[in-house]
């Protein structure tokens, strides 16, 4: 089936991404699936914050977390919102290529973030012996972060799926929701970035 959608640059609507009802399902969607990830983050917070003290004699919170990496990290992921703020920004002004730039730059800074944590966790099992099976503590720090992990690797996949499909499609009213609906993927995935920084990484370092 064909999606030739194509964008009339002199009768452009002001929100690609919106312009037609398959488009805004999409976009209502969405916000539906991330209610779901929400209740499932906040379970996985609860668990850690009840647990995190359940060391079974291993290393405790102050001993592992170290603010210097985390904070590049979260760095690197905010960032990447901004980024992609810009791709969106481009896409409403049909400019594909200006897009297509700030969408690569964000999943470059996503790739670089999952290669912190990847490092991060294995300089906490090299190092500390701290796995998911060492203590109840290592089972809810992992579940936690490794699930955000997990969310970031699949938004990767996504947007370099996207970018690669449509290289030589350009913009039009049927992958614009696409891009769109990424973008508000991604920054939920930031914005619970900014919690796990918050509890898990700046409680843990000071209680």
């Amino acid at each position: 089936m064909s999606h030739d959608h194509s964008i009339d640059p002199e009768n452009m609507p002001k929100d690609p991404s919106k312009a037609t009802a398959e488009g805004k399902h999409k976009f209502m969607g969405l916000w539906v699936f991330l209610g779901g990830e929400t209740v499932l983050f906040a379970c996985l917070f609860g668990t850690y914050l009840a647990l995190k003290d359940s060391t079974a004699g291993g290393p405790s919170t102050q001993e592992l977390y170290g603010l210097g990496l985390v904070f590049l990290m979260t760095m690197l992921l905010l960032t990447s919102s901004l980024t992609s703020v810009y791709a969106i920004y481009h896409m409403k002004n049909n400019d594909f290529k200006k897009m297509q730039l700030w969408m690569g730059i964000t999943a470059l800074l996503g790739i670089a973030f999952l290669a912190c944590e990847v490092y991060e966790f294995a300089h906490y099992i090299h190092d500390y012996e701290f796995t998911f099976r060492s203590s109840a503590f290592g089972s809810a720090f992992y579940a936690l972060v490794g699930f955000h992990g997990g969310h970031v690797a699949f938004g990767l996949a996504w947007i370099i799926a996207l970018m690669v499909r449509n290289a030589k499609r350009g913009l039009n009213l049927y992958n614009a929701p696409k891009y769109n609906t990424f973008a508000l993927y991604w920054h939920f995935i930031d914005v619970v970035w900014v919690f796990i920084f918050t509890v898990v990484y700046l409680m843990g370092m000071v209680s």
